[in-house]
């Protein structure tokens, strides 16, 4: 029974992964089907103006907790069906959550399966941590330096508390959330004029380099601290 208990959180992962990809529900995860069912959703979360974000905030905890892929067209969708504010709000809502329960599942008899998966990119991060923990995870929220699965496993094994882990989650994804989110709340004319959604039309340069001075400005206590270790050593040697 004991080990029944311990092997349970693999059990659930197992059959969630098992169905997704048997019955190929990733297919309703794309940029395509966001774009053919969008008249349908649109009146279905008009109709249901409070089931509607509850549901959407679950399906976003179920994507990232299982490390899904479609957060980004999660995210877009969010800002498509209930504007670029309240579908912000919702998708930061649901991505924190899910990568909590994440780094919590990471914790548990789970933890060697799941940090096998992540492979040796873990270790690459282990000296970010240990310089400045909050600084290096708005980093790695603000830019995909590592795939977003790993970012919220990696915390959980290398020691950061569950407190800065859950702060620098929800404020770090707040600035790529809205703008996509945003994105998203433009798309609506676009898709019915008949045009198309890609993932190069969402992921400009522009945007990754504003993404990137975002995280140049999180590095900034790290630079100042390494800084003030070196003139400290420096002083000691004069």
């Amino acid at each position: 029974m004991d080990l029944i208990k311990r092997l349970m959180p693999l059990i659930v992962l197992a059959a969630v992964l098992a169905l997704f990809y048997t019955f190929d529900l990733g297919r309703f995860l794309g940029f395509e089907a966001l774009a053919e069912h969008k008249a349908w959703l649109s009146a279905w979360v008009e109709a249901h103006a409070i089931l509607a974000p509850l549901l959407y905030i679950f399906i976003y905890i179920s994507v990232v907790a299982f490390s899904l892929p479609g957060g980004l067209v999660m995210t877009i969708s969010g800002g498509l069906l209930f504007g670029a504010n309240l579908g912000a709000l919702y998708a930061v809502s649901g991505a924190t959550i899910g990568a909590t329960a994440l780094f919590l599942i990471a914790k548990t008899s789970l933890g060697d399966f799941l940090l096998a998966k992540a492979g040796t990119s873990v270790k690459k991060m282990q000296a970010g941590f240990a310089d400045n923990a909050l600084s290096y995870m708005f980093v790695l929220r603000l830019v995909p330096l590592f795939p977003f699965f790993l970012v919220n496993l990696a915390p959980a094994f290398l020691g950061v508390p569950l407190r800065i882990y859950v702060i620098a989650t929800f404020f770090g994804i707040i600035p790529a959330t809205y703008v996509f989110a945003l994105t998203g709340s433009g798309l609506g004319g676009v898709l019915d004029q008949g045009g198309n959604i890609s993932l190069s039309n969402v992921m400009t340069p522009q945007l990754m380099a504003a993404f990137a001075g975002l995280a140049l400005l999180a590095m900034i206590p790290v630079i100042y601290k390494k800084f003030q270790s070196k003139s400290g050593t420096a002083d000691e040697r004069g």
